[in-house]
C-alpha cells in the first residue's frame, strides 16, 4: 500500500500474539496517544484494506491494512539493528534509543518492525513485549506465532527477570532503596503519561540499587540498576521521579511536564534542552532471563550500555 498524492498509507500487519483482540483495542495498544475515540474515528475515514473493517472487528494474526495520513516529514530514526540471540523460535535485538518498535502517527517507516521485515523477511518475527523508542536494549521476538503466545504467557507469569540501567540526578543516600507505589493511567498534562495514584493506580514495586555516584559539571549523578517486580507502563521512570531521582534526559518525568508536550510540536529552546543534558531519556534494558518457549532451558541474555550513556557517564 502506497502513498496516494500527498498522503501516505502506515501499514499494519496483526501479530499473532494479539489474535482475538477488537481492532480499535489493537490500534489502541499501537499508538498510545490516541484515544479510544479517536481510533474509532480514524478506523471509520482512514482505514485502507482489501475488505471491509470495524472498529468492532476481532483481528487475525497476518491481517493487512493501513492508516492513510497526510504526508510529513518524517524524523529519521537509527537503522542499525544489533543481533543479540537468534534460533529457530526467538529473534532477541539491542534496540537503539530512538527506534520505535510499531508504526505510529508520526512514524511509518522508521520502526523496528519495518527494519525486521526489510532484514530478514515479512513474517520472520513479531516483537513480544515494548520499549519506549528513547529506550534502548533488549528486546524479545517470538519466529512463529506458537512462540509469541507462549512468550505473551510467560511475560504474564512474571516468569520474566528484567533488569535496566538508569542514569539518574543526584545521589540516593542508600546503596539499595525499592519504591513500592501504585501506578495508574493519565495526567492532566500527559494522557499517555501514568501517575502515582494510591486509589486508582494499580500495584507496582521496583527495586534498585546504586552502581555508582559520580560528577560531571559540578552537579550529581548516579549509575542505578533497576529491577520491576512488576511490569506497568513508565515504571521506573515514575518511580524514580517520586524517589528523588529523575531520569537523566527524560521530557515526561524529569525537569518540567510541559517539555514533552513542546517536544512533539519541535518547541523545544536552548535552556530546556541544557536541563534535560540528553537528547532522549537515559534507561536502558540490560539483561532479560526466562525460560526458552520450545525447550524450558534458561535463559539469560545482556546488551552492555550504549556509547551515548557511556559518554555521559564519563563526562564525554
Amino acid at each position: 500500500m502506497g502513498p496516494a498524492g500527498g498522503f501516505v498509507d502506515v501499514e499494519f500487519v496483526v501479530e499473532p500474539n494479539y489474535d482475538g483482540w477488537r481492532l480499535d483495542r489493537y490500534l489502541c495498544h499501537k499508538i498510545r496517544r490516541l484515544s479510544r475515540a479517536k481510533v474509532q474515528r480514524i478506523i471509520e475515514r482512514s482505514l485502507v484494506s482489501d475488505r471491509p473493517l470495524k472498529a468492532s472487528t476481532l483481528v487475525r494474526p497476518g491481517l493487512r491494512f493501513a492508516l492513510r495520513r497526510r504526508a510529513l516529514d518524517e524524523p529519521e530514526t537509527p537503522t542499525e539493528l544489533p543481533e543479540v540471540f537468534r534460533d529457530d523460535w526467538l529473534l532477541v535485538l539491542d534496540k537503539p534509543a530512538g527506534l520505535p518498535i510499531h508504526p505510529t502517527a508520526r512514524y511509518h517507516k522508521g520502526t523496528l518492525v519495518t527494519l525486521v521485515r526489510e532484514r530478514y523477511g515479512e513474517d520472520y518475527a513479531y516483537p513480544v513485549h515494548r520499549l519506549d523508542r528513547e529506550t534502548s536494549g533488549l528486546l524479545v521476538c517470538g519466529r512463529t506465532a506458537a512462540v509469541c503466545a507462549e512468550m505473551m504467557r510467560t511475560f504474564m507469569r512474571s516468569d520474566v527477570h528484567k533488569e535496566y540501567l538508569a542514569l539518574s540526578e543526584g545521589w540516593p543516600e542508600r546503596d539499595r532503596f525499592e519504591v513500592d507505589a501504585p501506578i495508574a493511567e493519565g495526567t492532566e498534562l500527559i494522557r499517555i503519561a501514568v501517575r502515582i495514584d494510591a486509589e486508582q493506580g494499580k500495584p507496582s514495586l521496583t527495586r534498585f540499587e546504586v552502581l555508582e555516584r559520580f560528577e560531571r559539571d559540578g552537579e550529581r549523578f548516579s549509575l542505578l540498576r533497576a529491577e520491576p517486580a512488576t511490569g506497568r507502563q513508565h515504571q521506573i521512570r515514575i518511580h524514580l521521579k517520586v524517589a528523588g531521582f529523575p531520569i537523566v534526559g527524560d521530557k515526561m518525568y524529569g525537569p518540567d511536564e510541559q517539555y514533552f508536550d513542546r517536544f512533539t510540536r519541535r518547541e523545544l529552546d536552548e535552556e530546556a534542552w541544557r536541563r534535560l543534558r540528553l537528547p532522549r531519556h537515559a534507561l536502558h534494558a540490560a539483561r532479560i532471563r526466562f525460560p526458552h518457549p520450545e525447550t524450558g532451558a534458561p535463559m539469560d541474555l545482556r546488551a552492555p550500555l550504549p556509547p551515548d550513556l557511556v559518554a555521559f557517564r564519563h563526562g564525554g
